[in-house]
This record gives C-alpha cells, structure tokens and sequence, in this order.
C-alpha cells in the first residue's frame, strides 16, 4: 500500500491493463482466424497441422523466449496473454463454425444473401455461444499469462510484487497478493458472465418460448 514505484495498486493497474489488452488481443485473433478456417476447407487442411503443432507447446516454455524477445516490460506480459488466449478461442471458433447447419446458409444463398451477409447474418450468430463458453476460461488464462511474465522479468505487476515479496520472506505480502488475484479473477468472470447475457438474451428468448 506505501507509495512506491510497484504498490499494491500500481501493480493491480498494470496487471489488469496487461490483462485486457492481452485478452483483447487473443480474443479478436482467434475469432477471426477460427471464423476464416472453419469454413474454408482448404485454408483448414493447410493450416491447422501447423496450428495444432504450435498448440502442442507449453505455454510457460516460450514464456521466457518471448520475454527475450520483447524486453521486461509491458508487450512481453501482453504478448504471453495473447498467446495463451488465442488457441483457446480459436478451437471453440473454429468448431462452432464447422458445426453450423449448412440448410441455413443455403436458405440464406436462395434468398440472395452475399457472402459477407451469410457471415453477419448465420455464421456470426451461430458460432456466438460457442465462442463466449471459451471467454471466462480465457479472460482466467490471460491472467495467468500475465502473471508469469511478470514472474519471469518486469519492472511492474502483481507478479513482480511476489517474487519481490518472496526475496525478503514476507508471506503476508504474497498472501495479500494472490487474494487481490481472486479477487480480480472473479470479477472479471463475472463482466464475462454479464456481457454473455446481455449478447446472447435472443437465445434465452427463443428457449423460454
């Protein structure tokens, strides 16, 4: 709580920043490159092997590389969450998308529908839930990117607050620190739960009838 360059609300500040725009980020990329192979065959069958290979790695094993590569500070925490989110979102996408009923989109080609309006109008909507059931796991996993980065090396964060709180042997600290992760944890699950209601209300609608 002392007025310092790394206390308790700086760090939550930097650590949530990181957070969002790491999620932001991996949330943005994996639905558009799930939306673009998972309804185009040819694109899937080239791309995917290497997909699922690069997927296969350990998340916490590039964690240092990209650290290297992007330096202590901020981009590295952003680029470790994004690249623990994307994959997450991406697969759900990418089912979601293949898993569309294909009379649909047929009916909507019948109607005079282009391409860009089958994609707005069916795909989108069809894909949605698939999408936000793979967010509060995401929004969760973004976190848990961050904070290792900022285990690795940073110069801010609520990563680098416990390791700094484990060099001089001060358990209360750590305590504090993983209570304010929980915390942050479950409210952002819970915007997640709020804004998946709200979007998805018409699916609520046509269940109740």
């Amino acid at each position: 709580m002392a007025r310092s360059e790394n206390n308790l609300w700086i760090a939550t500040a930097v650590t949530l920043k990181n957070t969002f725009f790491g999620f932001v980020t991996g949330v943005s990329s994996g639905f558009a490159a799930g939306l673009v192979l998972g309804r185009s065959d040819r694109l899937s069958a080239i791309f995917q092997p290497f997909i699922t290979a690069v997927n296969s790695i350990p998340r916490i094993a590039l964690a240092p590389i990209i650290v290297l590569a992007f330096g202590i500070g901020d981009t590295s925490k952003i680029v470790t969450s994004w690249i623990v989110v994307v994959f997450l979102v991406f697969f759900n996408t990418f089912e979601g998308a293949r898993s569309i009923d294909e009379g649909f989109v047929n009916a909507a080609r019948l109607l005079g529908a282009s391409e860009w309006q089958i994609t707005r109008t069916v795909v989108i909507p069809s894909t949605m839930a698939w999408v936000f059931a793979s967010l509060t796991p995401a929004i969760s996993f973004a976190l848990i990117g961050v904070i290792v980065g900022e285990f690795i090396g940073a110069e801010r964060g609520i990563g680098r607050l416990i390791i700094e709180s484990e060099a001089r042997a001060e358990a209360s600290g750590m305590m504090v620190a993983v209570v304010v992760l929980m915390l942050v944890g479950v409210a952002l699950s819970a915007l997640i739960w709020r804004l998946q209601a709200y979007l998805l209300r018409w699916q609520q609608h046509n269940l109740a009838e």
